[in-house]
């Protein structure tokens, strides 16, 4: 069974846009928390890429966690949680012809990791 009826009501540029921020939604709630240090950060992001390229129409991800932090904020237990601030990350979603990046990297004006529309094509 399709999905095409219950997305009736938007365009595909919406659908796109819809299927990258659900993605980097599912993203946050689901690996911020994460154990993570400077060993593991690789085997993390290849985890986290492979993850989210499962879902719908998604075509791409690209994640990078800032190494820098996590030598920056060693300590006796060789590990921290990882959080919004590590991360910057791509999602390119594609639907019906449109092409769309969504993007989340810390903002330092904004000493916020955010979430938004990076192109779209």
């Amino acid at each position: 069974m399709s999905d095409e009826k219950y997305f009736q009501n938007i365009t595909a540029r919406e659908r796109a846009i819809f299927e990258g921020a659900i993605t980097m939604g599912a993203l946050f709630h689901q690996f911020v928390g994460t154990p993570v240090s400077f060993e593991s950060a690789n085997s993390l992001e290849n985890a986290i890429m492979n993850s989210l390229e499962l879902q719908p129409c998604i075509n791409g991800v690209n994640v990078k966690i800032d190494r820098r932090i996590l030598k920056e904020s060693e300590n006796e237990y060789q590990y921290l949680s990882l959080t919004g601030d590590m991360l910057d990350v791509q999602v390119v979603s594609e639907y019906g012809g449109v092409t769309v990046k969504v993007r989340m990297r810390y903002i330092e004006e904004l000493h916020y990791p955010l979430m938004y529309v990076e192109e779209v094509d």
